[in-house]
């Protein structure tokens, strides 16, 4: 019993897993920021070229 305590304490697989949980999560929110903002600014460049075709 004593082995299998010792062994789930030094297994550190979750702690890995939730590690890059964060990270993917880090980045997802960097990627929607930057298209978020481009996007923004794609819309504005577009309203200004069809405003000057009209």
């Amino acid at each position: 019993m004593k082995n299998v305590l010792k062994d789930f304490v030094a297994d550190e697989s979750g702690a890995t897993a939730i590690e890059y949980g964060l990270i993917a999560a880090g980045i997802a929110l960097a990627i929607i920021a930057v298209v978020n903002n481009l996007g923004s600014t794609l819309k504005l460049k577009f309203g200004s070229i069809s405003t000057s075709l009209k």
